[in-house]
């Protein structure tokens, strides 16, 4: 441990510990789950119901922080080499290598007993398999071994709303899979997006990322691609039953927007484009689940 971590105040600590949980990111994990949970159930949610969402929310945090953490352990190397992520506590030396195990093995412990008994054994089960498909199959094979590593990888990313609808009802219902399948072909063109801008980071880090292995004129068209994939996915929650009008409205005008920009990026490049396409993406799956969510009670 160095001589400033040693010296610094209890809630400098205390915000090095929380950096390593990928905050922002868990945030949308829970709130992906939470969606999954409120669909879940037919109408308002009882008292006893709205009491297992906020257990299963709090274990699935505390999973997710855990799988972030142990990520940040493994790619502390990486991580130090991009500006992006050269900030993080493992990347400075802040936090020490047992320290971030440590918190991530307390932290997943912790989660899994939460999920565990205050939600049933199935989402517990499915919470720690996610966990060891991101920390384990995604960060340690797959992302230093292959370019597609954020496909396969993405079904890891897609289990959040499957984990929320398996807490309410024991069960993962078709419903569920359609979620699964929005997140997962929704992941590969937010990252790749993000990996044109950054593609000297990705470079220099040594990861096979598709822009560094592929070049750009083929990632903008696997964008384009899976946007249009994307786009029909979108619709399957309104096909099935289980959203009406309103949510079908807020799809088609999301995904023509996201499709717009992915036909912009593929024919006229530019990392100010990359970057507006990169952040729409957030929009586009938050607002989409926001309308799910809303569709749900007003209609």
């Amino acid at each position: 441990m160095s001589t400033e971590l040693s010296t610094a105040a209890p809630l400098s600590v205390v915000r090095q510990y929380y950096a390593l949980t990928k905050p922002r990111v868990v945030q949308l994990i829970v709130f992906c789950a939470l969606i999954g949970m409120v669909l879940a159930v037919p109408g308002l949610p009882s008292g006893p119901e709205l009491t297992r969402m906020a257990i299963a929310s709090a274990g699935i945090w505390l999973v997710a922080g855990a799988a972030a953490a142990f990520n940040c352990l493994v790619e502390k190397g990486i991580d130090a080499k991009m500006r992006r992520t050269a900030w993080r506590p493992t990347a400075r030396g802040e936090l020490s290598d047992r320290q971030a195990l440590l918190f991530s093995v307390v932290l997943c412990g912790l989660g899994s007993a939460v999920l565990y008994f205050g939600a049933n054994p199935l989402t517990m089960w499915l919470t720690f398999a996610t966990f060891v498909g991101y920390a384990v199959v995604y960060t340690v094979i797959l992302k230093p071994l292959t370019p597609q590593n954020i496909v396969i990888g993405g079904a890891s990313g897609a289990m959040p709303p499957v984990l929320g609808w398996a807490a309410l009802t024991n069960d993962v219902g078709p419903e569920a899979m359609i979620l699964f399948l929005i997140i997962f072909l929704w992941t590969p063109p937010h990252f790749w997006a993000l990996a044109l801008y950054r593609v000297e980071d990705y470079r220099k880090s040594g990861l096979p990322m598709l822009p560094v292995t592929h070049g750009n004129e083929f990632t903008r068209l696997q964008i384009l691609l899976y946007t249009l994939v994307l786009f029909a996915a979108c619709l399957l929650p309104f096909v099935i039953r289980m959203s009406s009008w309103l949510y079908l409205v807020v799809a088609v005008a999301l995904s023509v927007g996201f499709t717009a920009y992915a036909f912009r990026l593929w024919r006229q490049y530019s990392d100010a484009l990359a970057r507006r396409t990169f952040r729409f993406s957030l929009i586009h799956l938050s607002v989409l689940f926001a309308a799910l969510l809303l569709d749900h009670y007003l209609l």
